[in-house]
């Protein structure tokens, strides 16, 4: 079994098609920085085609990336990569290399997506879902192609995931892909040195190989949210603050983001195992039965520690109500000492006169004043004294 867990987070760059490519990095890549860095609104859901449209309706989104194409044929004598200006060269490169993969970066061309599309003769059901890039994890057989949809997370923001498309035929496996940069360059760099099984078998193993890349990109953001969680319980038991219930909803939020996107990705990869699909062999089910695994795992430990995040949150709110209850039982006791206290005073305070039958006697003593202190003190030891007793304090 191999793994490709080198990579911690997904990088935005532009990738290096040419050496000499001199396009700067698209506006809306910039975007995407702006999001990771909290200075943009994420997008809504949108679909583009709208209610009563023929089914199929290819409507592209008008913000998406400019589409590029690349191409990577292995199972020959010869690897080949490059990027593809004109269909007519895909063409050829389809009917002459064994094994295709097909590159197709950013969603925002809508004469080329239809030219793949019909190229590839790739169902327009699927196409349509291509572009409506909010789709769940999931699989679908159209007349001898494999569709398969699965999202990848973003290395920065755990909320932000990015729609991957696959279309399994004979000889080449298509993929489309919403934004530059993908964990993938460990499967390239592996083909281009012909290591490994990846660039000796069909491409329904290197189907796998992608699909257990994207989902073992989790662990990462997910082992980064683990920290932090396991931070901020300890910081709530040394010290409780305003701003670690906001933390702890941040968090909470995050795990969400995570298991809303990771959820489907189970019955895709079951369907993938369990199902008699031909386009994929028995032997590389074995190998996606680990991959379903690494599914299991990832929800498991989100649905772990989004309980635990609620128990942090309970935890807060009870510390903050301890915290409450000792203060108000501080100024309970303070406000019981001084009760008698003042009753002494406002005794002492009356100042009867001289000529009262009921005159005080105390206040013509020269001890008197020092008499009353002392009463005053003797009264608040006791008092002390009982409610050290009883535990109070």
């Amino acid at each position: 079994m191999e793994y490709d867990v080198g990579f911690t987070q997904r990088v935005y760059s532009h990738p290096p098609l040419r050496i000499d490519d001199p396009s700067p990095i698209p506006k809306c890549e910039t975007d995407m920085a702006k999001k990771r860095n909290g200075k943009a609104k994420k997008s809504s859901w949108k679909r583009r085609s709208k209610p009563g449209d023929a089914p199929g309706t290819l409507v592209v989104d008008p913000n998406a990336f400019p589409t590029l194409i690349r191409v990577i044929g292995f199972g020959g004598p010869d690897i080949i990569e490059k990027e593809i200006q004109d269909l007519q060269e895909l063409r050829s490169l389809i009917a002459t290399t064994p094994l295709l993969w097909v590159d197709v970066v950013g969603l925002g061309s809508d004469s080329t997506l239809r030219e793949i599309a019909s190229l590839l003769q790739l169902h327009p059901l699927a196409m349509e879902d291509v572009v409506n890039v909010y789709q769940r994890a999931k699989v679908e057989d159209f007349d001898h192609t494999l569709f398969v949809i699965a999202r990848m997370i973003d290395g920065h923001d755990a909320g932000l995931t990015e729609q991957l498309s696959f279309f399994l035929k004979s000889n080449v496996l298509v993929t489309f892909q919403e934004r530059y940069g993908d964990c993938w360059d460990p499967l390239r760099q592996r083909i281009r040195q012909r290591r490994g099984k990846v660039a000796e078998s069909d491409l329904d193993y290197l189907l796998y190989s992608m699909l257990d890349a994207v989902i073992d990109s989790y662990f990462p953001v997910i082992e980064h949210i683990v920290e932090q969680v396991d931070a901020l319980e300890a910081d709530i038991i040394e010290e409780v603050r305003n701003e670690q219930m906001h933390r702890v909803h941040e968090l909470r939020g995050q795990l969400l983001g995570v298991r809303r996107a990771i959820r489907p990705h189970r019955e895709m990869v079951n369907e993938l195992v369990r199902d008699t699909i031909p386009s994929i062999r028995p032997e590389t089910r074995v190998h996606l039965r680990d991959c379903y695994d690494h599914v299991i795992q990832v929800i498991d430990t989100v649905d772990t520690y989004r309980e635990l995040t609620s128990d942090l949150r309970d935890f807060y709110l009870s510390s903050v109500s301890n915290s409450m209850n000792e203060v108000m039982k501080l100024l309970t006791i303070i406000s019981t000492i001084f009760i008698p206290l003042s009753f002494i005073a406002g005794v002492y305070g009356m100042n009867f006169s001289d000529d009262s039958p009921w005159n005080m006697p105390e206040l013509k003593w020269k001890f008197g004043y020092f008499f009353s202190l002392a009463l005053m003190g003797l009264v608040a030891s006791v008092l002390l004294v009982y409610f050290r007793r009883r535990r109070w304090i």
